[in-house]
């Protein structure tokens, strides 16, 4: 078999044929970002409109902290107000209690609001869903009541006048006009690094963890540090617009920071699209701006500004820019990544001379009074596929789970190579060469096929050359061994059922695991389906890579299993080849629930 070269997404032109060109998307939007800072140096507008994009622009940088912490990692956050307000009540106290400098002030506000959404959410982010959210309005309400009552330090309900504008690199910010480019420019930097942050390791990371938290961790993501990363990223933005607000408006005071400007924060990015910074922008402007220009309705002006807000949340859930974006991506053909296959390397791991690449000793596992595994013992051996098989409830699936670190055992020792890995979290199971399938398919179904596999390649202590083209090129190999290269760039939930079974043996592939644990498999598959997954299993086997198998059908099993476990009320009933087990008495028994005299003889 040749080794075929990766090639681009278009075909090489012919001679004579014009090769279509991109549209410069991003000369664009710099250029119209240089007109618009440019414009109110220049040009200001009258001070009551420079106050409404004042607000717009720094508010939205604290909306964007909210496209990171919900938007990309999927964690609810109703205190960016309070962040907000330590940024500002940082720069003002900072300049004029403190007699900071202006950025090392605005420097102090950012830290302090970071170290304080880190120490929220490392606190609380165990706890998800509606009880994060009721622990993120308590310190909303803690900070607004701090800020009223402890009248030494923030001033009390006064609040904080007198807060100067910045002079930088000798430049001057005290006219409107020039402070409101200075915000601006920070908008546009922050914008451009919330966007590409969605692009690197951390940013797929976080967007596995919104997806799908469970199959994040098993593929190598610390979800609980992405998480509380995510929560000090957030809150840091939230301190720069407030840093930035505190010094356009030379006044702050409690009010400002209250919890119900944390429900507005929120409005802003759901009502814009709370996964883009355009969105956040766009939902951001929305609100402030659009009451302004209702105005001339008089009476009937706010009824209207609320039922239009109402109405795009509700048709468009996802956003108005998340509903265009979606828009655009039905209209346009989906991408062809490569053409042909591409090479693929698998079976890298060193052998270290053990026979038993798993060990598994006297397992236990008790829910109360349930005994789910009641001391089950195994090996499985190097470069061979192991089938663990047994009736529904016999403790199969608690059996992956505790070896994949979802479950910790209540008795019992794992030795993966050699090491003892029992009661290891998830993704330090992955980083030690553990990959794992589900029974009921777990992937990211907000992202590309390829993204998918992507992020099974990035799990720890799992060198891949070349940065984020190295691994790049890793998944598509992975989807080319499977099958499925010619649909990298399509969304995941497009594929059919038995294609999105391939895509997380992909995923799990591109880790390079010493171990595969594959969930019922062909569960739900055709039987061509089924006849092609045996042929893929083979395959993989062929690499050198050990398999740790569940599956129903025994047909399957009996083409491809070297060696057969057996459970059966969460006891070990049966071990050997599939010869002896499938025709083992108690086998036989605890699947049929008799033994016939031909089967026992």
């Amino acid at each position: 078999m040749t080794t075929p070269l990766l090639r681009e997404t278009t075909a090489r032109p012919s001679i004579g044929q014009k090769v279509p060109r991109k549209f410069p998307w991003g000369l664009l939007l710099l250029a119209l970002a240089i007109v618009t800072i440019v414009i109110p140096v220049v040009h200001p507008f009258n001070d009551y409109w420079m106050g409404l994009l004042r607000q717009a622009s720094t508010q939205a940088i604290a909306v964007m902290g909210m496209v990171v912490v919900l938007g990309y990692a999927g964690q609810i956050n109703l205190a960016q107000a309070a962040f907000f307000g330590i940024g500002a009540y940082s720069l003002g106290l900072g300049t004029l209690t403190l007699g900071l400098p202006w950025g090392v002030a605005l420097l102090l506000g950012t830290l302090l609001a970071a170290v304080a959404g880190a120490a929220l959410g490392s606190s609380t982010l165990r706890l998800g869903g509606h009880y994060l959210a009721m622990v993120t309005i308590s310190f909303q309400q803690i900070l607004t009541l701090v800020l009223i009552n402890w009248i030494s330090l923030t001033r009390g309900p006064d609040g904080v006048s007198g807060i100067p504008r910045p002079s930088i690199l000798g430049l001057d910010f005290k006219s409107n006009g020039d402070y409101l480019a200075l915000c601006l420019v920070v908008l546009y930097a922050t914008g451009y690094l919330v966007w590409r942050l969605k692009r690197t390791r951390l940013g797929r990371g976080m967007l596995a963890v919104r997806d799908n938290e469970l199959a994040a961790g098993v593929v190598g993501i610390d979800t609980y540090r992405t998480k509380v990363i995510a929560f000090a990223l957030s809150s840091a933005l939230g301190g720069i617009g407030g840093g930035l607000f505190a010094s356009g408006y030379a006044y702050i005071s409690p009010d400002q920071f209250s919890f119900g400007e944390s429900v507005v924060v929120l409005t802003m990015a759901l009502l814009g699209g709370v996964q883009s910074p355009f969105g956040a922008v766009l939902g951001t402007g929305l609100l402030i701006l659009l009451p302004e220009w209702l105005r001339f309705l008089k009476l009937i002006y706010l009824a209207v500004y609320g039922a239009a807000v109402i109405l795009i949340m509700v048709f468009m859930p996802e956003g108005i820019w998340g509903a265009l974006t979606e828009r655009v991506r039905r209209m346009r053909p989906p991408p062809r990544i490569v053409e042909g296959d591409v090479p693929f390397e698998l079976g890298g791991t060193p052998d270290t001379g053990r026979m038993a690449m798993l060990e598994v000793t006297n397992l236990c596992k008790y829910f109360g009074g349930l005994k789910a595994l009641d001391g089950i013992s195994m090996a499985v051996e190097r470069g061979t596929v192991h089938a663990l098989i047994g009736p529904n409830g016999s403790g199969k699936t608690t059996t992956l789970n505790l070896l994949s670190g979802i479950y910790r055992p209540t008795a019992g020792e794992i030795r993966l190579d050699g090491k003892q890995v029992a009661g290891l979290p998830p993704h330090l199971l992955a980083g030690a060469g553990l990959g794992r399938t589900f029974q009921n398919i777990r992937l990211f179904t907000s992202m590309t096929v390829l993204e998918n596999v992507e992020i099974g390649g990035q799990r720890p202590n799992l060198v891949i050359p070349g940065g984020d083209a190295g691994l790049r090129h890793r998944a598509l190999g992975a989807l080319s061994f499977v099958g499925l290269v010619d649909r990298a760039g399509l969304p995941v939930q497009s594929l059919s059922y038995g294609h999105q079974r391939l895509v997380e043996i992909a995923r799990a592939l591109a880790g390079n695991p010493a171990l595969l644990l594959l969930d019922e498999p062909a569960a739900g598959l055709n039987l061509t389906e089924k006849q092609e997954l045996v042929e893929l299993l083979r395959r993989i086997k062929a690499h050198g890579l050990t398999i740790l198998l569940i599956d129903h059908d025994m047909n399957l099993v009996e083409q491809i299993a070297d060696r057969i476990t057996v459970l059966n009320f969460g006891r070990r009933i049966a071990d050997g080849t599939p010869q002896e087990v499938l025709r083992h008495p108690d086998v036989i028994a605890a699947y049929l629930g008799e033994v016939t005299d031909d089967a026992a003889a």
